[in-house]
């Protein structure tokens, strides 16, 4: 009889084992599955956690299909994700995002126009990796657009005009700054249900305790953090690095070659970024039960006898 008991060989307890599972689930490659093939993985992942045998799959073909799974499908719901929110699609579309940001931010139009792909990205990206217990309307994604676009625009110009005599790579990080503003506009305003509401957590087996605004809090401010460390590196390394090789005769041939450049280096420093972001902040947190508010401990302590130690929750991408 074949039984593969805890399939997946990466400890999700510690960043080592977070760290080879998100190696493998932002895998740029994925992004080319095909409907069939990312449907056959999410039916061998759901027959394996039903509990039912399968003698004809090895267990490297279990824990494929367990990858192929992550990188497309939400973690909550298990609905199939569009693919510039997934996973695997990460890199791909981020590296054109960044690789633009980093050339396109000299003048007021570049600006706007950057800003505008970039928000339209990481507001999708919000939406199709949110909590999917927590309701969210179309006009509240819309008003994180406009804001976070509004706020990303406002910090790139006025870092543009305090940098006006500044040297040249200083005036670079512009973006990274821009975006900074932008996620901080962007996450809380895409959240703003949670932020109200609180986030729903459970017990280890799953089951719903409550909403916690602490629990949305500590996840919020997590999915910033994340945020700065998958772009912060790309966006100081790689503008550091532009300001040496657009002196090369090679590079002054034309825009061309400077965008297609930044948008590879970009694309290299996120294969490493993105896996590692994920590792340190992953999507399913947890708190001690004492850290939860007053009232909603109480409110566990009334509908269960047994110690509850600790509680989990989504916090989102």
């Amino acid at each position: 009889m074949v039984e593969y008991v805890g399939v997946l060989p990466w400890d999700q307890s510690t960043f080592i084992g977070r760290l080879n599972y998100y190696a493998r689930v932002t895998d740029p490659r994925l992004v080319f599955s095909t409907n069939s093939t990312l449907n056959k993985a999410k039916n061998t992942v759901t027959t394996y956690q039903e509990g039912r045998l399968l003698a004809h799959l090895s267990k490297e073909e279990i824990i494929r299909a367990h990858v192929i799974c992550g990188s497309a499908f939400h973690p909550d719901n298990g609905a199939k994700m569009n693919i510039p929110g997934r996973m695997c699609a990460q890199v791909p579309c981020g590296m054109l995002v960044v690789g633009g940001l980093l050339t396109f931010y000299k003048t007021m139009p570049q600006l706007i126009a950057m800003q505008f792909v970039a928000q339209s990205f990481v507001a999708n990206m919000n939406y199709t990796n949110r909590n999917a217990k927590s309701q969210i309307t179309k006009w509240q994604v819309a008003t994180a657009f406009v804001g976070a676009t509004s706020g990303a625009t406002f910090a790139s110009v006025l870092l543009n005009s305090l940098l006006a005599r500044a040297p040249s790579l200083l005036k670079r990080f512009v973006p990274f700054g821009g975006m900074i503003a932008a996620n901080s506009v962007n996450i809380p305003t895409m959240r703003q249900r949670e932020l109200i509401d609180g986030i729903v957590v459970t017990d280890k087996d799953g089951n719903a305790l409550g909403k916690s605004r602490i629990a949305t809090a500590k996840g919020l401010g997590q999915v910033l953090l994340s945020r700065i460390c998958l772009i912060g590196p790309v966006m100081l390394v790689v503008p550091t690095l532009m300001e040496v090789l657009e002196r090369r005769p090679f590079f002054k041939r034309g825009q061309f070659f400077l965008v297609c450049t930044q948008v590879l280096l970009s694309g290299t420093l996120m294969v490493i970024t993105v896996p590692i972001a994920c590792s340190l902040f992953p999507q399913q947190c947890s708190l001690r039960y004492d850290q939860l508010e007053t009232s909603l401990q109480q409110e566990i302590r009334k509908k269960y006898d047994h110690q509850i130690d600790r509680v989990y929750f989504n916090k989102g991408l």
